[in-house]
């Protein structure tokens, strides 16, 4: 059953009575019966939408941030921020959508010859509940306006931004099936994955969640997009300007209770500058207050689940039993709630499972190195490849970085973020295809070959 439960008490929130087999294929059909209007309807009519949309985000984002808040726990400052960001997608794509999906001319053997985009049809959407509203709305507003259609199948513990992501689209005079949320468990994916009516999928999640859907999708010969985990690194050169980078690498891998997969994991340093940034990252660490999330002065939320608390702490104690050392934190504090102190690592030997492991809780990671060239192998000595922030002024070491760093974003003086405008998703592990951008509104279309003479 789904169950909402507030992390920084322990206390549940509501239980969900989770859809049926029934529910499910009146939402197949619904979604079925919606694609075939919404692929017709024009432009200006998906853009009406999303820019309702935008404006209920925008109305509703004190209640909306709440929800989240008491669902999984970030800070309500975060929530509010994940609301507009929200908000500013559904714009963007109103607004560019129409030019992003224009016929592409090109030259060719016709008279004619052009590339038309049209939408493939319905799309599953697996969900994670980190950043419950915005991995909802990074594939919803595109779909959307591509005159796709969409189910989401969201995280459990995160049921009620579920139902009112639903809700944003019905209010803002979607169709009937444009957009539904189904609460149900992961067991029931594979089932609707197979189902002749839906075309695609998109999932946002763990290696072994994206593993599983896209082998489903796979063997129905089905567009699969996955946005998986990372272990981004962060990387410090001599050229840097140190207390910017500081200030920007406590945030990168703190906010969200570091619950991110794009959050910064691996701080990758010159021994020039190491002590120097790791005092000073340290002593900012140290002055993150944790409490409430709800109240102004928290510096840190809990985190959303107790099996969260038990993973980093199992993860952090076998780190420093394998050599390596901790300079910070590493426990829990006592009382109610998910609550885990913001943590340093360092020294870490290879063989330590945070070498390798993503670490998805507050845990920063130091190494020290020698060089470009070995800060460049140690931040490519990873499974996975998201993406990642680096810190030079080296006009020479930015040109290095951007075309040996194997991820599917670099950064440079500043730390990575998703953008509406820019292409996201990664490389190895951490997934495949992209979101957002031209790149993103193009995922779940038909790139139509077509020539006149």
């Amino acid at each position: 059953m789904p169950t909402s439960i507030n992390p920084a008490t322990g206390e549940t929130i509501e239980k969900f009575a989770e859809h049926t087999d029934q529910d499910i294929d009146r939402a197949l059909a619904n979604a079925d019966s919606a694609f075939r209007d919404w692929r017709t309807s024009s432009y200006t009519r998906r853009a009406e939408v999303l820019l309702r949309a935008a404006n209920e985000l925008e109305r509703r984002k004190d209640e909306l941030a709440r929800i989240a808040t008491c669902e999984m726990g970030k800070r309500l400052k975060e929530s509010v921020a994940e609301v507009e960001k929200c908000a500013t997608a559904c714009r963007y794509y109103a607004e560019e959508g129409e030019k992003l999906l224009a016929d592409d001319h090109r030259d060719g053997p016709a008279k004619k010859n052009f590339v038309a985009y049209l939408p493939i049809g319905p799309v599953l959407a697996v969900m994670p509940w980190n950043f419950p509203y915005w991995q909802c709305f990074r594939f919803a507003a595109p779909a959307i306006m591509a005159g796709n259609v969409g189910i989401l199948k969201h995280a459990s513990n995160v049921s009620q931004c579920a139902l009112e992501i639903q809700k944003i689209f019905l209010d803002a005079d979607a169709p009937q099936g444009v957009f539904q949320t189904l609460l149900i468990s992961s067991g029931k994916v594979e089932r609707i994955l197979k189902d002749d009516r839906i075309r695609a999928a998109t999932l946002t999640g763990s290696e072994g969640a994206g593993s599983a859907v896209a082998a489903t999708a796979g063997s129905q010969i089905k567009t699969t997009v996955l946005e998986l985990g990372g272990s981004d690194p962060f990387i410090v050169m001599p050229s840097a300007d140190i207390e910017k980078a500081v200030d920007v690498g406590v945030t990168a891998r703190m906010q969200n209770s570091g619950q991110s997969c794009i959050a910064a994991k691996r701080f990758i340093v010159h021994e020039d500058v190491y002590d120097d940034y790791l005092g000073r990252y340290q002593e900012k660490v140290e002055a993150i207050k944790l409490g409430d999330p709800m109240a102004d002065d928290t510096g840190m939320g809990p985190l959303a689940m107790k099996a969260g608390v038990e993973d980093i702490d199992d993860q952090i104690a076998r780190s420093t039993k394998a050599g390596a050392k901790l300079v910070t934190g590493g426990s829990a504090p006592e009382g109610p709630g998910y609550f885990f102190q913001p943590s340093i690592l360092a020294d870490v030997p290879e063989a330590a499972p945070a070498y390798r492991e993503e670490l998805f809780g507050p845990c920063a990671i130091f190494f020290k190195v020698r060089s470009i060239d070995a800060a460049i192998a140690l931040a490519n000595d990873s499974e996975f490849g998201l993406g990642g922030s680096v810190w030079t002024n080296e006009a020479k070491e930015q040109e290095r970085f951007v075309r040996e760093l194997d991820q599917g974003g670099t950064h440079i003086n500043r730390m990575t973020a998703s953008d509406s405008r820019l292409p996201f998703g990664g490389v190895k592990k951490s997934g495949y295809g992209r979101e957002l951008s031209h790149e993103g509104i193009h995922a779940f279309m038909n790139a139509k070959t077509v020539t006149i003479d």
